[in-house]
């Protein structure tokens, strides 16, 4: 744990409800939320007083926890209080921070990974928050931002030593702006008439050199007994930031955002829909694999897989992404395409606008593609909500040295990510892939010669092949469904519905690795 706060006078008192003892580490902090009794308390010079009650807060099994302890550019820090989310896709924390020098920070969640931030003046008005759209550019304090989303939150419950007054009553509209300086900003418009501002840059719990986070072991939701509610199936949940998990026995895709600490939703309940039988995984889900994505090589476990395919007028293509995950690290994105493999995680930042593409770390990056992704088949947990059908709209980027980015925009949301190739020997080796599988990864090795290497590789090509037609045929039938309409107010030989069916055609399979990125898990931080 980190070192206690010196420059501060630790204060306890009893609480006025239950008289359990409240401590106060910060003479800035005047609220704190009584952990016995949820009794939302006021310091008033040495007394306390009663003003509300908090909310049980929802067990989302965070590695984070009050006490936990750490380092940010070179002072340490103690987690202190806590604030929970919930938005249309699911919850989310902000942890306070208390640092040694006495300033108050917020390490919370963004896009399956971490940001620690620091609230900071605006220095004039706030963008009004009905101005605000994805993707558009703002000036905020100064500076120049692009907005990256817009949602509707409302506070739900709130936990330990807090620098202001938890307001559970109404909702409010949070908005995240990135910047070309690799920087996230927050505008909280919890209170309308002055907007809270906030500047934050992304972390791995690695790099904090953290000290008693929660158990070593992820903990599992297996004990409230969430059963699949299509066929009974009793669902493990393994991962702390699961908002949707596949049910193992019916495939069945299982919305987990409306479980609550109360239990409701739990059961037939819950939200599902049904998807059709896709490929079983080349790596299997539950597999660990020693992989360098970034600078250091970490072991990252497989907990999802997503067959996507592209539409668009003249072609159609597929690829596939598996979920990686690392207790530390956070979530990353391993791709599978036609032309090899590559990896992805979202980035904080934003690229600079250069020429036909964009400058991003000091790299030119070339456009390569514009096109609609959509998902045609899932299988484990993921830590954003899954919709059925739902479309994303990409554009990907080639850098020097195989480096490449992506831009994934959605009605409420833009991210992008950035990651590099890989060889598929490496990824084959990772996961300590069967010879048979290794050699299904290559696709760039042409069936040629008669030897019985050349033998292998020609059956997986055919059963590659096969893969494609058969995800084309799935894809293919959801636009059948998409043209339904048509065809049943103008007949099946209508031109409507025969340019619908057009429109919608395959010829092809995605040959620029995907979009690198995934659905974005929306959410935000303070």
């Amino acid at each position: 744990m980190a070192t206690e706060p010196s420059p501060q006078r630790a204060y306890r008192a009893a609480c006025p409800n239950c008289g359990a003892p409240v401590d106060f580490r910060s003479a800035a902090s005047a609220f704190a939320v009584c952990s016995f009794c949820r009794s939302t308390i006021v310091r008033e010079g040495e007394a306390l007083r009663k003003i509300g009650e908090s909310a049980e807060l929802f067990d989302d099994h965070s590695p984070l926890q009050l006490g936990a302890g750490g380092k940010y550019q070179g002072s340490g820090f103690t987690l202190v209080g806590r604030l929970q989310y919930r938005y249309k896709d699911g919850t989310w924390n902000e942890w306070h921070a208390l640092f040694d020098n006495g300033r108050s920070g917020w390490l919370s969640e963004d896009n399956g990974r971490y940001v620690i931030a620091f609230d900071a003046e605006l220095g004039g008005a706030a963008p009004p928050a009905e101005q605000l759209r994805p993707g558009g550019q703002k000036i905020v304090a100064g500076q120049p931002w692009t907005v990256a989303s817009v949602t509707a939150a409302k506070l739900i419950a709130a936990q330990g030593e807090l620098p202001s007054k938890p307001n559970t009553e109404r909702g409010f509209v949070v908005a995240d702006l990135r910047s070309t300086r690799d920087e996230v900003g927050t505008l909280d418009y919890s209170d309308p008439a002055e907007p809270k501002w906030s500047i934050g840059r992304s972390v791995a719990i690695s790099e904090l050199a953290m000290t008693g986070l929660a158990g070593g072991a992820e903990k599992t939701l297996k004990a409230r007994s969430i059963e699949c509610p299509s066929c009974g199936t009793s669902l493990e949940v393994k991962l702390s930031t699961t908002q949707s998990i596949v049910c193992h026995q019916c495939h069945a895709v299982v919305d987990l955002t409306s479980v609550d600490g109360a239990g409701k939703g739990i059961g037939g309940d819950l939200a599902h829909y049904a998807q059709d039988n896709g490929d079983e995984p080349q790596i299997p889900l539950g597999r660990v694999g020693t992989l360098k994505l970034g600078k250091i090589a970490r072991a990252w476990q497989v907990v999802g897989y997503v067959e996507r395919c592209e539409e668009g007028e003249d072609e159609q293509s597929f690829w596939r992404e598996y979920l990686l995950y690392h207790r530390e690290e956070g979530f990353a994105f391993l791709v599978d395409a036609e032309d090899g493999w590559s990896w992805s995680a979202p980035i904080t930042g934003v690229p600079t606008p250069s020429g036909n593409g964009v400058r991003y770390q000091g790299a030119q990056y070339r456009e390569m593609y514009r096109y609609t992704g959509r998902i045609t088949y899932v299988l484990g947990e993921f830590y954003w909500q899954l919709k059925r059908g739902e479309r994303t709209s990409n554009v990907d980027y080639q850098g020097p040295g195989g480096k490449r980015l992506n831009l994934e925009m959605t009605e409420g949301e833009q991210v992008w990510s950035a990651g590099e190739t890989l060889n598929a020997a490496d990824v084959a080796k990772a996961f300590r892939l069967d010879a048979d599988k290794s050699a299904a990864l290559k696709r760039d090795a042409g069936p040629t010669s008669g030897n019985a290497a050349s033998l292998l590789a020609k059956i997986f090509f055919w059963v590659f092949i096969v893969v494609v037609l058969l995800m084309l045929f799935r894809c293919s039938d959801d636009d059948r469904r998409d043209c339904e309409p048509l065809r049943a107010s103008y007949g099946e030989a209508s031109q409507e519905y025969q340019s619908c069916l057009a429109s919608n055609r395959s010829s092809g399979y995605r040959t620029s690795g995907g979009s690198w990125g995934g659905f974005s898990s929306g959410g935000g931080h303070k």
